[in-house]
């Protein structure tokens, strides 16, 4: 299929702009538009992704063991920015160009320069990720994080860390999520298991290291 066929029904800055508001939280907001990139476009990114990067199974200290990771992950970006959680420090490796073209779609949305990306590919309904939040100290304040997901939709949860209060969204197959404000401050967010058959998906959150 030819680039432009892939692309004809692609978002632009301008659609987004009209079609989707931030949603105003109490300590945040976020924009939530789940048709971001087309089931082209999706199934295009899924495929590239799932054989060209270089997933790890990488494993965490917890209860004084090292356990793994419930998922494979991949940290790529600029040189010189790694990451550091739950015991482990990751080098980038270099760009993609897919992860460019993703990079540059998703920018003038965000209105912010990513130089990293945090990639995790989730194998079934057993891989998850627990409450927590993404206000590393190399983040600054109040950081703008933007999430696309591609393959099986998932639950993505976030909860007040003060009032309790949750909210709820699926993340479907070629959605984009941006978090902003306060959000990394007060929100913890979670992906949970699921007894669900569900397939494969990997998800990308884009951030801006200092």
């Amino acid at each position: 299929m030819s680039q432009l066929n892939l692309f004809d029904n692609a978002f632009s800055a301008e659609d987004v702009n009209v079609s989707a508001a931030p949603v105003v939280l109490q300590n945040g907001e976020y924009i939530y538009i789940p048709n971001f990139f087309n089931s082209l476009e999706g199934d295009h990114f899924f495929g590239a992704l799932r054989e060209k990067i270089s997933w790890k199974q990488e494993s965490m200290n917890m209860y004084g063991r090292r356990l793994p990771f419930p998922r494979l992950i991949a940290w790529y970006g600029d040189d010189k920015k790694p990451i550091a959680f739950s015991g482990i420090t990751l080098d980038p490796v270099p760009w993609l160009p897919e992860l460019v073209e993703i990079k540059n779609r998703i920018e003038p949305i965000a209105k912010v320069p990513f130089n990293t990306v945090l990639l995790n590919l989730y194998r079934d309904g057993k891989d998850s990720v627990g409450w927590h939040t993404d206000a590393e100290p190399e983040l600054g304040r109040n950081p703008v994080i933007a999430s696309v997901s591609f393959g099986a939709a998932r639950k993505f949860q976030l909860r007040h860390m003060h009032t309790k209060e949750k909210v709820e969204l699926e993340l479907t197959h070629g959605s984009l999520l941006i978090m902003m404000g306060e959000m990394q401050h007060f929100w913890q967010h979670q992906v949970p298991k699921t007894a669900r058959a569900v397939g494969e998906r990997i998800n990308l959150t884009f951030r801006v290291m200092k």
